[in-house]
């Protein structure tokens, strides 16, 4: 029988027992929270108490060759709110109708994302899980002034959780000027997504990175002034400098929405080039649009037409034809050709004229740009000097220019070549070209032969370091075998403009004005249109040494439809404009002539083409 004392031991004993496998078991979990799942806990815990700032870099910014700026960042903040600490029901209410008040949303959405407080997370086993929710954006790209008044509208009602990320916003300051090629982005989760033009060709240049601070917050989400505090450097994008001239774009554009209010056309082009460097100096296209309204914007204002769109040249095709003819000593320009009174039978299809002409030089067939009398030409120098010729001018391939889709155009290989290719081909028919690759074509004519890659890019700077890295001018690859061959197309291309031409209304006095014009019918279900044309000028000024190269193409104009009338006067107007903003003076002895023309009776009818 037990004794009061023995019981008094037995219940220490158990007791001590207890105690040793309650500390034992303590010590087991404390191993186990202390070692084997400190890492899992102490990242839970810190989350608790630190926060997460992201700063972001600035997109690269996109200038003239002056440094006019074209493309720029406004400075603007996101507005981000931890749902875990906005508080009650009463607190989100209230700062849901304060969000209402100063920013473009509805109560009923701001408190929404405000009372927001768990979400569902997906596992990696494919079950979900209800976890709390630490983040929502309440609003982004919010005008820095707006931004900074809220701020304070916050701090006076004490609202907690709520934070302000600095960030910024893509601005166009000069609204529709060269949208086309410059592009626009796309606001995506924080980032900027580009859809065209330079913005997209150059995005991982200009790209930026974020910054990411973390800190040590109070329970209200004010960052504390002491604990851990870590920062990545952020990083802003490099700055594109194009070669285009802010000032010429501008008269390029002011004349080409003069251009389009006159002839009201489905489209037009513009574009000036530099055939000394392959620069482009300004580039135009309507219709357009204005990247900071894109509430207005439509994918067939925004599409680069000029790079992407293909017409059939016409006319301005011959120059390129007949310099490949001269170059190989096939004609020269005093050979005669009869042009059959306007009517030729070719291959079974008849070839007209616009006007009547029987035998004349080949610089009259250029100046007066007979369609029969360049086929005979073509004829003269067959097809593999032919396609030959129109290949080393660039016609079926890019233009090295770069912004995409870039078109190569549409050549057919000589293998299938028909029995009227030969005809048709010299005189812009059956071959489609884009703006631009006529532009280039046209500078090679220019610049004595020389066929140079078209470029936007004049350089790219380095925003943290400062170097600036410039885009080089590659070799230019020559056209032509004989020397003589670019004075001679030029002198006749400059008959053009002149007394007897069919541009006479592109001719600028005191300059020779070296181009030609084209009126090409549109193919449509299979055949010729005779109610739509596309109208062009291309030339260049002065003939002997060009500042630049312009093309002008209307693409069905209402009212008329000659290249001459239509495209040819707005080529005078901006190439006025140009000129004199260049400081190219004009040549005393031309003026002269040309106040002698003035006082001569010219009963001459105008050559139309």
């Amino acid at each position: 029988m037990l004794t009061s004392n023995d019981s008094i031991k037995i219940r220490i004993k158990l007791v001590a027992a207890m105690a040793v496998i309650c500390f034992c078991l303590l010590a087991v979990k404390l191993y186990q929270v202390q070692i084997e799942r400190h890492e899992e806990l102490y990242e839970k815990a810190k989350k608790q108490y630190t926060a997460v700032k992201t700063t972001h870099g600035k997109r690269g910014e996109i200038f003239d060759i002056q440094g006019n700026l074209l493309v720029g960042n406004i400075p603007c903040a996101d507005i981000i709110a931890d749902p875990q600490i906005t508080g009650d029901e009463p607190a989100c209410s209230k700062a849901a109708r304060i969000f209402a008040n100063h920013l473009d949303m509805s109560y009923s959405e701001a408190y929404s994302r405000l009372a927001q407080k768990f979400r569902v997370r997906k596992l990696p086993d494919g079950k979900t899980e209800k976890v709390k929710n630490r983040f929502v954006v309440i609003a982004g790209n919010v005008p820095f002034q707006e931004a900074e008044d809220l701020k304070k509208v916050i701090k006076i009602n004490k609202l907690k959780g709520i934070v302000f990320t600095d960030t910024y916003r893509r601005f166009y300051p000069k609204s529709t000027l060269l949208s086309n090629i410059l592009g626009f982005t796309m606001p995506d989760q924080g980032k900027d997504v580009p859809v065209i033009g330079v913005e997209k060709t150059f995005d991982k240049q200009m790209e930026s990175s974020d910054a990411t601070e973390r800190f040590e917050r109070a329970r209200d989400g004010i960052p504390l002034s002491y604990g851990l505090q870590e920062a990545d450097k952020v990083k802003n994008g490099f700055n594109i400098y194009l070669t285009i001239s802010e000032p010429l774009q501008s008269i390029l554009e002011e004349e080409l929405d003069a251009l389009v209010a006159k002839w009201r056309p489905k489209a037009a082009y513009a574009v000036m080039v530099d055939p000394g460097t392959g620069n482009v100096m300004a580039i135009a296209q309507r219709p357009s649009f204005n990247p900071n309204d894109r509430k207005s914007m439509s994918p067939d204002n925004w599409r680069i037409r000029i790079t992407e769109d293909v017409f059939e040249p016409g006319s301005t095709m011959k120059p390129v034809a007949i310099s490949g003819a001269l170059d190989y000593g096939v004609i020269n320009p005093n050979t005669m050709f009869n042009c059959e009174n306007g009517s030729w039978t070719y291959a079974g299809k008849v070839l007209r004229d616009s006007h009547r002409m029987a035998t004349i030089p080949v610089y009259e067939v250029v100046q007066k740009s007979s369609n029969i009398g360049t086929a005979k030409i073509a004829i003269m120098m067959g097809e593999q000097r032919l396609h030959l010729v129109l290949r080393k001018f660039g016609f079926g391939a890019s233009t090295g220019i770069p912004v995409t889709p870039e078109t190569k155009g549409i050549f057919r290989p000589l293998n299938k070549w028909d029995p009227l290719s030969i005809s048709r081909f010299p005189i812009g028919q059956g071959i489609g070209v884009s703006p631009i690759q006529l532009v280039r074509a046209y500078c090679a004519l220019a610049d004595k032969g020389n066929l140079r890659k078209i470029r936007l890019v004049d350089r790219i700077e380095n925003t943290e370091t400062g170097v600036v890295i410039k885009k080089s001018i590659e070799e230019p690859f020559q056209v032509f075998n004989n020397p003589a061959t670019p004075e001679k197309i030029v002198n006749m291309m400059s008959l053009v403009t002149k007394k007897g031409g069919t541009a006479v209304g592109a001719a600028i006095p005191g300059f020779n004005v070296a181009g030609k014009t084209g009126t090409s019918q549109k193919f449509i279900n299979g055949q010729y249109s005779h109610a739509n044309f596309f109208s062009s000028f291309i030339g260049f000024v002065p003939a002997e040494n060009p500042a630049f190269v312009l093309l002008v193409t209307v693409d069905e104009p209402r009212g008329s439809y000659y290249g001459g009338a239509v495209a040819a006067p707005y080529f005078k107007n901006i190439s006025l404009r140009a000129l004199r903003y260049l400081d190219v003076k004009p040549d005393p002895k031309l003026l002269e002539e040309v106040e002698k023309e003035k006082n001569s009776k010219n009963n001459d009818t105008p050559i139309r083409d």
